[in-house]
């Protein structure tokens, strides 16, 4: 558990104007006596694509430090405007509160803030350098980003244990870079080798299969093939024997014309016959 817990931290002066002092009323406590002070710092984050403009507003060494509940109100100058871009005054930026022992940060609390001009022309139309008198300052202070580190403090027992942790053996031990994943390499090449064999075995049998169902070089589709066109050319050979009867008879009743008038005069019709034309009686029956 850490020696010093920071409890709350208020913004006195919010909203201001943009040059106003930041003034912070902090609240923490100290659970066992201290032997050297805190020290409280403000940064200003005056750009979000570079460092180089950040600039510390101030810092404090409080103490010494009592055990329980402390308070005290830190006040920071605003920063200046000279190291700051002017395309970076306008908009939204941070602060960062920081509190360090013996120069080991255990605390920050960041806050965004928002820089913004109170006229309604300005807003719509900014001029190319901005007029201060006119930018009021806003921070965020309902939402915080309140970051915790663990430090040593006075005795050894409060150090934070190391990560990763010493290991004076390990330069003595064996480079394992050359063999690393080595077993797992041969294992792999093992299974290759068997699935290899498996597929190679399996080519063989089926071709032995092949051989002694079909010895001939025939197989079952092609005697299914077979025994259907034998089917067909009975069919067409019965087809071809009733248009030749229909063929002659046609050619008699030409010849015969009087037996038509004959076959008219009977009482009953004449099987086969149908309009005067005889037809063939089919041997199969289409349905």
């Amino acid at each position: 558990m850490a020696t010093v817990s920071l409890l709350n931290v208020s913004v006195r002066n919010n909203p201001a104007a943009f040059d106003a002092p930041y003034e912070f009323e902090i609240t923490f406590e100290c659970l066992e006596p201290l032997q050297k002070d805190l020290e409280w710092k403000l940064t200003y984050v005056g750009s979000a694509t570079s460092s180089e403009h950040d600039q510390e507003l101030d810092s404090l060494l409080v103490g010494p430090i009592p055990v329980g509940v402390n308070k005290f109100v830190f006040e920071a100058d605003p920063p200046d405007l000279s190291r700051i871009p002017d395309t970076e005054i306008l908009g939204v930026t941070v602060i960062l509160l920081t509190c360090s022992y013996d120069d080991r940060e255990f605390v920050r609390v960041g806050y965004y803030v928002n820089n913004e001009y109170t006229d309604e022309s300005l807003i719509e139309e900014p001029p190319a350098k901005p007029i201060l008198e006119k930018v009021r300052r806003s921070i965020l202070a309902e939402k915080p980003r309140v970051t915790r580190f663990a430090i040593k403090w006075d005795s050894e027992e409060s150090a934070p244990a190391e990560f990763p942790p010493e290991q004076p053996d390990v330069d003595a031990q064996e480079d394992d870079g050359a063999t690393y994943g080595a077993e797992e390499e041969e294992e792999e090449e093992a299974e290759l080798e068997a699935a290899e064999g498996e597929v190679a075995a399996k080519g063989e049998d089926h071709e032995m299969d092949g051989v002694d169902e079909a010895p001939s070089g025939k197989n079952e589709e092609d005697d299914e093939a077979e025994g259907s066109d034998d089917g067909s050319e009975d069919l067409e050979a019965e087809s071809e024997g009733d248009e030749d009867d229909l063929e002659d008879e046609e050619a008699e009743v030409e010849e015969n014309g009087d037996n038509g008038e004959d076959m008219e005069m009977d009482d009953g019709p004449v099987e086969g016959v149908k309009n005067g034309v005889p037809h063939a009686q089919p041997d199969v029956m289409v349905h």
